[in-house]
Formats: structure tokens, C-alpha cells, sequence
């Protein structure tokens, strides 16, 4: 495998480590070796994809779920509900900025959702206060 050497811009290379630190990607090897072998499959539909795990970290990525607006109406398997899984996760784990990155990347802040969201993570920064109290 050949190593070449990239440099980024420190805003790209902050959001890359949070999508790491969240576990949306093992590492950032991973997230660039996905990144390049995904736009050469768009731009070249024959494109023979060498990327280990490549179609299950797209699966996982839901890239149909982020073009389509979240709904608020949680009935199972919803964006949105798996929205609430991720911010209950990181707040309970007190990784307060972490649960702000994902509800910043993946919803407007006027957003109801947003908003639900914003609240739902509040609680847990005051059940975190409370106890140290």
C-alpha cells in the first residue's frame, strides 16, 4: 500500500477527529481511505473499491437518512430517534461537547429537532451538577 502525505486545513482535520472521537470512524486512516475510495465511485462508476469494509461503513453512514430532513415523529429506526440515542450516550458519559458536534453537524439550530435535542442533552449537564453538588 503507498503512503502519501496530505495536509488539511486545522478545520477539516478538528471535524475528521471529532467523527473519530464519536466512533464514526475507527481512526482517521480509516475516514481518508474511505473519503478518496467513495468520490472515485462517484465519479467513476466501474471504480473497483479496496477499502476494507467499504459498503458496511456506507450502510452505517445512512448518506440517504442525512439528504432527507429528520422527522420528529420517532416510530423506530428514525433518524431522529437515532438522534436521541446518540446525545442520551454521550450525556451520560458526560462527553457534553461531543453530543453538541452531533446535533450541530446534523441539524439546523432552528430546527424542532434541534431543539428536543438541545434539551434532551441539558438534562443530563444538570443531573451532572446536581450530583456534584
Amino acid at each position: 500500500m503507498a503512503k502519501d502525505t496530505v495536509r488539511y486545513p486545522d478545520d477539516v482535520v478538528e471535524e475528521i477527529d471529532g467523527l473519530v472521537e464519536d466512533g464514526m470512524f475507527e481512526s482517521k486512516s480509516e475516514f481518508y481511505r474511505f473519503s478518496a475510495e467513495y468520490v472515485l465511485t462517484l465519479l467513476d462508476p466501474d471504480h473497483e473499491v479496496e477499502t476494507f469494509n467499504f459498503d458496511e461503513i456506507k450502510s452505517e453512514l445512512n448518506f440517504a437518512d442525512r439528504n432527507r430532513k429528520p422527522t420528529a415523529n420517532a416510530d423506530g429506526g428514525t433518524f431522529f430517534l437515532e438522534s436521541v440515542i446518540a446525545v442520551r450516550k454521550h450525556g451520560l458519559r458526560g462527553n457534553y461537547e461531543a453530543a453538541e458536534r452531533f446535533i450541530d453537524t446534523h441539524y439546523d439550530q432552528t430546527d424542532q429537532e434541534c431543539l428536543i435535542l438541545e434539551e434532551l442533552l441539558g438534562t443530563y449537564r444538570q443531573e451532572s451538577s446536581s450530583t456534584t453538588n
